[in-house]
């Protein structure tokens, strides 16, 4: 069981890994710093790679805490 959650575990994390780096590098914090920071919704395949993020992070957390009280 508990090879079957760390390979389930380590395919979520690099699932995590790979949807962050395909991310908009133009927002975050450098982008308010110096101007005025417009609103922007997301469309299209943005907006599906910001909503897996989020997914694969809640999956992410969720297989770390039953990985531990596993243990």
């Amino acid at each position: 069981m508990n090879i079957v959650l760390l390979s389930i575990h380590i395919v979520i994390t690099a699932i995590l890994i790979t949807l962050i780096l395909l991310q908009n590098s133009k927002g975050g914090l450098q982008s308010g710093v110096g101007e005025a920071a417009m609103y922007r919704s997301r469309r299209g395949a943005e907006r599906i790679v910001f909503i897996g993020t989020i997914v694969f992070a809640a999956l992410f957390f969720v297989t770390s805490i039953v990985n531990l009280v596993i243990r």
